[in-house]
């Protein structure tokens, strides 16, 4: 077993379902929880803990008392943060999300300066954005969940309009996760097939609608809340890529550094993860349309960046 410690800050349902996930699958020795509703987290964590135990497990299931207890983590995963709620855009939450973000990321840099860090709160793009400036770490060590995950979305409306095809889908989004994400048929495959060989152009535009709005959706039928189960299966991927130094390749939120003719944003892009977390960024030769359905993504994630630079996000 690997004998490394993570943390998930923010003990609600997606960071829960992700310490569940991890624990049972026994790919660490420690899951340190921590979260500012002291009660929640005591009952998380002893639950979580129990249900490793169930499940032959030897992975520990904590707590966190104090930030010093970050000491030593691995990698830690951001999910503290206001949840989306209906009617809500991602930007709503921007402010108070960022404010929240820095007083996480504080205590990271003084317990656990060399953890590697996903960040799952929203608006995605822009947490990472702020963590990153906040804490003036390099790049590869702060990195976020979201491609992961649309495109799992995309692989479910691809399979929900083929009827065949389960486990053998593969789906690529690219872009800020947001209504400007760029799902990508060309990148998509069914069981090796490309996508435009199994379902007609309306098809495709119809799928790439519902990927868009996948998480809106969840959003409405929930009426308080918003999505976990997939967003915490796609942040445990993540997670033991970087724990066991696979070298997998993922889409996820990245500041880009010349990559795409972009500098200085974060956005979705393929990466591949690794122990030092993001070792690569994987360069897709894009269709002219792709490109600019990408800029408008970009476009997208400028302005909430923007409107942080603007209310002088770092001494919130």
């Amino acid at each position: 077993m690997n004998t490394k410690k993570i943390a998930i800050i923010g003990a609600g349902n997606v960071g829960s379902t992700l310490a569940y996930a991890l624990a049972s699958k026994n790919i660490c020795s420690h899951i340190l929880l921590k979260d500012i509703k002291q009660n929640l987290v005591k009952a998380m964590a002893l639950d979580i803990s129990q249900a490793a135990n169930a499940a032959k497990s030897s992975t520990r299931v904590t707590y966190a008392q104090n930030a010093n207890d970050l000491e030593g983590c691995s990698v830690i995963v951001i999910t503290a943060g206001l949840p989306r709620m209906p009617g809500m855009s991602r930007n709503d939450l921007l402010l108070t999300n960022a404010k929240i973000m820095k007083a996480v990321i504080l205590e990271i840099k003084e317990f656990a300066p060399n953890a590697i860090i996903v960040v799952v709160s929203n608006p995605l793009d822009a947490m990472v954005y702020a963590a990153l400036k906040v804490s003036q770490f390099p790049r590869n060590q702060i990195v976020g969940m979201a491609g992961i995950l649309d495109s799992a979305r995309m692989s479910h409306f691809i399979l929900e309009k083929l009827g065949y095809g389960a486990g053998q889908i593969e789906s690529s989004v690219m872009g800020g996760h947001g209504d400007e994400m760029v799902p990508l048929a060309n990148f998509s495959t069914v069981a090796g097939l490309a996508l435009t060989e199994v379902l007609s152009s309306e098809d495709i535009e119809d799928i790439i609608e519902k990927t868009k709005n996948g998480g809106a959706q969840i959003v409405k039928f929930l009426e308080k809340g918003s999505a976990y189960y997939a967003p915490a299966h796609a942040t445990s991927l993540m997670v033991e890529a970087i724990l066991n130094d696979k070298k997998e390749i993922y889409p996820c939120a990245v500041m880009l550094e010349g990559e795409y003719g972009y500098n200085d944003i974060v956005s979705g892009v393929p990466v591949m993860l690794g122990k030092n977390g993001v070792e690569k960024v994987i360069q897709l030769n894009l269709t002219d349309d792709q490109k600019a359905l990408f800029a408008k993504s970009v476009a997208s994630v400028q302005q909430l960046v923007d409107a942080l630079n603007e209310n002088d996000f770092t001494n919130l």
